[in-house]
């Protein structure tokens, strides 16, 4: 083993190695994976007409594992149910992948609908 010199001249003793376990921990706060599940939300319903409100969600990490509630607006009509299923692999697989953490759960909330006008109808009124 080589000895440390700490830059006055003196030489102190190798910092011993520590094991993996025993380093310490990264946390990450819920606040930012929360932002992180938004942000995946929000890529999947980029395709939206008008402008709906952005979506918001809420995350409770506890042991590793990222319980989510995302709260969007659709467009209507749409298939709701397939659109919310779109919406929970893509914010599960995100925060899975950006964070290291398990999603067992991602809860959709669709707090509005936005009509959108049918292709080909006339707008206002008609005589």
């Amino acid at each position: 083993m080589s000895s440390v010199s700490d830059g006055v001249g003196e030489l102190r003793r190798p910092m011993a190695a520590v094991a993996p376990g025993e380093r310490g921990a990264t946390r990450i706060a819920d606040r930012v994976v929360s932002k992180i599940a938004a942000q995946a939300a929000r890529e999947m319903l980029s395709d939206q007409s008008g402008d709906p409100a952005p979506p918001r969600a809420t995350v409770v990490v506890h042991h590793r594992a990222a319980h989510v509630r995302v709260h969007i607006e659709l467009d209507y009509p749409c298939e709701i149910g397939a659109r919310c299923a779109e919406v929970r692999r893509h914010v599960a697989s995100r925060v899975g992948a950006l964070v290291g953490m398990e999603v067992p759960e991602v809860a959709v909330h669709v707090e509005r609908l936005h009509l959108t006008p049918a292709h080909g109808l006339a707008q206002g009124r008609t005589r």
